[in-house]
Protein backbone atom coordinates (compact mmCIF):
# COMPACT_ATOMS: atom_id res chain seq x y z
CA UNK A 1 0.00 0.00 0.00
CA UNK A 2 1.10 3.63 -0.58
CA UNK A 3 2.32 5.74 2.78
CA UNK A 4 -1.72 7.27 2.13
CA UNK A 5 -3.47 4.00 2.36
CA UNK A 6 -3.96 3.28 -0.96
CA UNK A 7 -4.13 -0.21 -2.32
CA UNK A 8 -4.93 -0.05 -5.59
CA UNK A 9 -3.63 -2.33 -8.54
CA UNK A 10 -0.14 -2.67 -7.16
CA UNK A 11 1.36 -1.48 -11.07
CA UNK A 12 2.72 1.47 -9.42
CA UNK A 13 5.19 -0.45 -7.24
CA UNK A 14 7.47 -1.91 -9.85
CA UNK A 15 9.48 1.28 -9.50
CA UNK A 16 11.24 0.33 -6.07
CA UNK A 17 11.92 -3.29 -7.79
CA UNK A 18 11.48 -6.28 -5.41
CA UNK A 19 13.83 -6.66 -2.01
CA UNK A 20 14.32 -10.58 -1.62
CA UNK A 21 14.01 -10.04 1.92
CA UNK A 22 10.04 -8.86 0.94
CA UNK A 23 10.22 -12.43 -0.79
CA UNK A 24 11.26 -14.12 2.84
CA UNK A 25 8.68 -12.22 4.57
CA UNK A 26 5.95 -13.08 2.27
CA UNK A 27 7.52 -16.59 2.44
CA UNK A 28 6.84 -17.35 6.43
CA UNK A 29 3.43 -15.49 5.85
CA UNK A 30 2.34 -18.18 3.26
CA UNK A 31 4.73 -20.88 4.77
CA UNK A 32 1.75 -21.12 7.61
CA UNK A 33 -1.40 -20.49 5.52
CA UNK A 34 -3.77 -23.49 5.18
CA UNK A 35 -5.98 -21.57 2.58
CA UNK A 36 -6.01 -18.45 1.26
CA UNK A 37 -8.87 -15.74 1.44
CA UNK A 38 -9.95 -13.75 -2.02
CA UNK A 39 -12.40 -11.28 -2.51
CA UNK A 40 -13.76 -11.62 -5.48
CA UNK A 41 -12.49 -9.00 -7.41
CA UNK A 42 -8.45 -10.02 -6.07
CA UNK A 43 -9.46 -13.14 -7.21
CA UNK A 44 -10.48 -12.12 -10.77
CA UNK A 45 -6.81 -10.45 -11.06
CA UNK A 46 -4.96 -13.16 -9.43
CA UNK A 47 -6.56 -16.32 -11.38
CA UNK A 48 -4.90 -15.03 -14.92
CA UNK A 49 -1.98 -13.96 -13.27
CA UNK A 50 -1.46 -16.70 -11.11
CA UNK A 51 -2.68 -19.97 -12.80
CA UNK A 52 -0.53 -20.28 -15.29
CA UNK A 53 2.52 -19.64 -13.24
CA UNK A 54 5.13 -22.37 -12.46
CA UNK A 55 8.07 -22.38 -9.80
CA UNK A 56 10.30 -22.14 -12.24
CA UNK A 57 8.30 -18.06 -13.15
CA UNK A 58 8.13 -17.54 -9.41
CA UNK A 59 9.04 -19.37 -5.97
CA UNK A 60 5.22 -18.29 -4.91
CA UNK A 61 3.94 -19.86 -7.66
CA UNK A 62 2.90 -23.58 -5.91
CA UNK A 63 1.42 -21.95 -2.90
CA UNK A 64 -0.86 -19.78 -5.26
CA UNK A 65 -1.86 -22.73 -7.11
CA UNK A 66 -1.66 -25.56 -4.48
CA UNK A 67 -3.55 -23.97 -2.00
CA UNK A 68 -7.24 -24.03 -1.56
CA UNK A 69 -8.52 -20.80 -2.21
CA UNK A 70 -11.82 -19.60 -0.69
CA UNK A 71 -13.45 -16.85 -2.72
CA UNK A 72 -15.88 -14.29 -1.07
CA UNK A 73 -18.57 -13.44 -3.79
CA UNK A 74 -22.47 -12.56 -3.87
CA UNK A 75 -21.46 -12.30 -7.76
CA UNK A 76 -19.18 -15.04 -8.76
CA UNK A 77 -20.73 -18.42 -9.20
CA UNK A 78 -18.07 -20.43 -11.14
CA UNK A 79 -14.30 -20.34 -10.37
CA UNK A 80 -12.17 -21.73 -12.98
CA UNK A 81 -8.92 -21.50 -10.70
CA UNK A 82 -8.27 -25.13 -9.81
CA UNK A 83 -8.54 -26.03 -5.97
CA UNK A 84 -11.08 -22.95 -5.81
CA UNK A 85 -13.86 -22.89 -3.59
CA UNK A 86 -16.50 -19.88 -4.04
CA UNK A 87 -18.18 -19.27 -0.47
CA UNK A 88 -20.94 -16.76 -1.31
CA UNK A 89 -21.52 -13.50 -0.07
CA UNK A 90 -19.80 -12.13 2.88
CA UNK A 91 -20.96 -13.76 5.98
CA UNK A 92 -18.71 -13.53 9.40
CA UNK A 93 -20.37 -16.80 10.67
CA UNK A 94 -19.23 -18.92 7.76
CA UNK A 95 -15.60 -17.26 7.88
CA UNK A 96 -15.21 -17.89 11.64
CA UNK A 97 -16.36 -21.47 10.41
CA UNK A 98 -13.70 -21.49 8.07
CA UNK A 99 -11.00 -20.19 9.99
CA UNK A 100 -11.84 -23.01 13.01
CA UNK A 101 -11.72 -25.58 9.84
CA UNK A 102 -9.08 -24.75 8.06
CA UNK A 103 -6.89 -22.83 10.20
CA UNK A 104 -4.50 -19.92 9.14
CA UNK A 105 -6.16 -18.22 6.15
CA UNK A 106 -3.79 -16.03 3.98
CA UNK A 107 -5.29 -13.23 2.50
CA UNK A 108 -3.96 -10.49 -0.30
CA UNK A 109 -5.68 -7.03 -1.31
CA UNK A 110 -9.33 -7.64 -0.78
CA UNK A 111 -9.99 -4.63 0.49
CA UNK A 112 -13.94 -4.91 0.90
CA UNK A 113 -12.98 -8.56 2.29
CA UNK A 114 -10.62 -6.91 5.25
CA UNK A 115 -12.33 -3.91 5.88
CA UNK A 116 -15.52 -5.93 6.92
CA UNK A 117 -13.14 -8.72 8.33
CA UNK A 118 -11.81 -6.15 10.46
CA UNK A 119 -15.35 -4.58 11.42
CA UNK A 120 -16.05 -8.36 12.86
CA UNK A 121 -13.12 -8.86 14.60
CA UNK A 122 -11.82 -11.52 12.17
CA UNK A 123 -8.38 -10.28 11.41
CA UNK A 124 -5.65 -11.79 13.61
CA UNK A 125 -2.85 -10.10 11.95
CA UNK A 126 -2.62 -7.43 9.52
CA UNK A 127 0.71 -7.28 7.30
CA UNK A 128 1.11 -4.39 5.34
CA UNK A 129 4.29 -3.37 2.66
CA UNK A 130 4.33 0.25 2.71
CA UNK A 131 5.80 1.85 -0.56
CA UNK A 132 7.23 5.38 0.00
CA UNK A 133 5.06 7.45 -2.28
CA UNK A 134 1.25 8.88 -1.97
CA UNK A 135 -1.29 8.22 -4.31
CA UNK A 136 -4.04 10.62 -3.34
CA UNK A 137 -6.49 8.97 -5.31
CA UNK A 138 -7.45 5.21 -5.04
CA UNK A 139 -9.00 2.42 -2.91
CA UNK A 140 -8.33 3.12 0.52
CA UNK A 141 -7.73 0.33 3.04
CA UNK A 142 -8.52 2.63 5.71
CA UNK A 143 -11.45 5.10 4.31
CA UNK A 144 -12.83 8.04 6.57
CA UNK A 145 -16.06 6.39 7.25
CA UNK A 146 -14.72 3.22 8.75
CA UNK A 147 -15.02 2.52 12.32
CA UNK A 148 -11.80 2.97 14.49
CA UNK A 149 -9.52 0.07 15.01
CA UNK A 150 -6.99 0.00 17.65
CA UNK A 151 -3.94 -2.42 17.68
CA UNK A 152 -0.29 -3.05 18.54
CA UNK A 153 2.38 -3.27 16.18
CA UNK A 154 4.45 -7.04 16.45
CA UNK A 155 6.61 -6.42 13.26
CA UNK A 156 8.20 -3.88 11.83
CA UNK A 157 11.34 -3.93 9.27
CA UNK A 158 12.30 -1.37 6.54
CA UNK A 159 13.55 -2.98 2.88
CA UNK A 160 16.65 -1.07 0.88
CA UNK A 161 14.31 -0.55 -1.74
CA UNK A 162 12.47 1.88 1.04
CA UNK A 163 9.28 0.17 1.46
CA UNK A 164 8.70 -1.09 4.80
CA UNK A 165 6.91 -4.04 6.15
CA UNK A 166 4.37 -3.43 9.37
CA UNK A 167 2.51 -6.13 11.38
CA UNK A 168 -0.09 -4.84 13.33
CA UNK A 169 -2.24 -6.87 15.61
CA UNK A 170 -5.77 -5.64 16.65
CA UNK A 171 -6.36 -5.46 20.27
Amino acid sequence: MSLDGVIDAPVWTFDYGFDPNMGEALAVLTGRARGILLGRTTYEMFEPAWSKRTVDDDPGAPFFNDTTKYVVSGTLTNASWRNTKVLGAYDPDAIRALKDEVGDLYVSGSGTLVRAMLADGLVDELHLFVFPLTLGEGPHLFPNEGKPVKMSLSACVPYDNGVVYQAYRPL
